[in-house]
């Protein structure tokens, strides 16, 4: 074996174990981002612990092909740069479309999350989801809302009964 083929066996197993370890992933065309929007991203990247890489679609396409990952097909064309989503599935897809927003030079290829291939419509949904926590913090909300009223109206009924019992003491008494 070369040592160029053993290279690119590395870098395919990078790769797989890359996407095997995230919880998504942002492929965008970088075509047109200067080498300071680059590096702009790359530093929104690492805040957010988000992994950047711009790879080779053969090399992405081997990887994807080894874990049985099937419909990157169509997007394999030009330049590509992956966003892995390692701690938070949500994050590569707000702070793609947040940067493509504010250059207006770049798309958004395709995503990947929990085994499917999103289209840049998937994955411009994903990136409109409010955050973790809002979500978290509604859906408490709508399950603490039958609880809360059920108070409310056992609460009600003995306030009731004490209102129409002081009716009627007043009423005997002549007040």
């Amino acid at each position: 074996m070369s040592e160029n083929s053993k290279a690119k066996k590395a870098v395919v197993g990078e790769i797989k174990e890359m996407i095997s370890k995230a919880k998504s992933m942002v492929l965008i065309d970088y075509r047109g981002l200067t080498v300071a929007e680059d590096t702009e991203l790359r530093n929104r990247c690492r805040k957010q612990g988000v992994r950047y890489r711009v790879l080779k679609n053969t090399m992405i396409e081997l990887a994807v092909k080894d874990l049985g990952i099937q419909g990157f097909e169509p997007y394999l064309a030009g330049p590509t740069a992956i966003a892995f989503g390692v701690d938070d599935a949500v994050a590569p897809a707000k702070l793609f479309s947040e940067f493509i927003r504010q250059v207006r030079k770049t798309h958004i290829k395709c995503g990947y999350m929990d085994g499917r291939v999103l289209d840049e419509a998937g994955v411009q949904a994903l990136a409109e989801l409010p955050p973790r926590e809002v979500l978290i913090a509604k859906m408490l909300g709508s399950m603490n809302a039958p609880i809360a009223n059920l108070v409310g109206v056992l609460s009600a009924l003995p306030r009731s009964l004490v209102y129409t019992l002081e009716a009627i003491r007043k009423q005997k008494t002549g007040e």
